[in-house]
């Protein structure tokens, strides 16, 4: 079932941008003008307590509005709230956990272990 979860940011009609959460298809969305266009965050598990946070995608003509930024905590907040750990596939997700480093977040993070490479 797709939860709502209105945030305090309007679009250009004045109305408040509002992020669901479809645990179903593991996405986070904000449908845009009303109409089928939509801007995503996509996520899937990758073990019991583990989700990677893949790929946010925002339309371009809606760029430059904080769309990808609400996303972005919508899902963070949702791994706080479910006491899961995150690998931040995303480079959008890397870029916002930088920028909003909060202790709740960092502890959450997984970092992924660097690749051993064997010239053979």
């Amino acid at each position: 079932m797709a939860e709502s979860n209105a945030i305090p940011v309007q679009d250009e009609n004045n109305c408040p941008i509002k992020v669901d959460h479809d645990r179903k298809r593991r996405q986070f969305e904000v449908r845009l003008n009303g109409s089928h266009e939509r801007a995503v965050l996509l996520y899937d598990y990758i073990g019991k307590k583990t989700i990677d946070l893949q790929h946010t995608e925002v339309p371009d003509a809606y760029r430059g509005r904080g769309i990808a930024k609400l996303m972005a905590k919508a899902a963070l907040d949702f791994v706080v709230e479910e006491d899961l750990r995150a690998h931040l596939t995303c480079w959008y997700l890397q870029k916002y956990i930088k920028e909003n480093p909060l202790p709740d977040y960092m502890e959450r993070i997984q970092q992924r272990a660097p690749t051993d490479f064997q010239l053979r």
